[in-house]
């Protein structure tokens, strides 16, 4: 019986605003991809079957669960991670509310809640609390209670728009 070697695929993705060639096995999922050949750890592995979230990104601009996406379909894409989001060593105001919101606790499912997040404002600026929760419900959070992160997203969505958050 003969093993042969798996069949490798060349890869060209920009990732986080950087341009990556690397082979690839066809079977190989983005988030693996992200994680163990980028190094990209806050893209985290989760359900590996598109309920939790955890593994969102952008992929040319929409949020998808990289668990669900193979390596060579992100071939000549853009794809943003939770490292993608910081400028000169400033968080994303998702971020900053987040934190100020409370919006985190154990962080697992942070970043996926965050790019999703992120995908909802640039398709509605102005969501209301049902959008919010509409847009994250394929995101699950085992720590929070939800109320957070909805804070945190409406208000990131008043930073966003230039105006200054109740803080209530």
């Amino acid at each position: 019986m003969t093993s042969e070697a798996p069949v490798k695929h060349a890869v060209r993705v920009q990732v986080n605003e950087r341009q990556y060639e690397e082979e690839v096995e066809g079977r190989r999922l983005l988030v693996h991809f992200l994680r163990e050949t980028l190094g990209l750890t806050g893209t985290h592995v989760g359900c590996v079957v598109g309920e939790c979230g955890a593994c969102s990104v952008l992929l040319d601009g929409s949020v998808v669960k990289s668990c669900l996406v193979l390596a060579v379909q992100a071939d000549g894409r853009a794809v943003v991670t939770i490292e993608g989001l910081e400028r000169n060593g400033s968080l994303h105001p998702l971020q900053e509310s987040f934190v100020s919101r409370y919006g985190l606790q154990c962080g697992y499912c942070t970043p996926g809640m965050i790019l999703t997040a992120l995908d909802l404002l640039a398709r509605n600026p102005r969501p209301t609390e049902d959008d919010i929760r509409h847009g994250l419900a394929g995101n699950l959070c085992m720590c929070t209670g939800y109320m957070q992160i909805v804070e945190a997203v409406r208000e990131a969505a008043t930073v966003l728009a230039g105006a200054t958050p109740d803080l209530a």
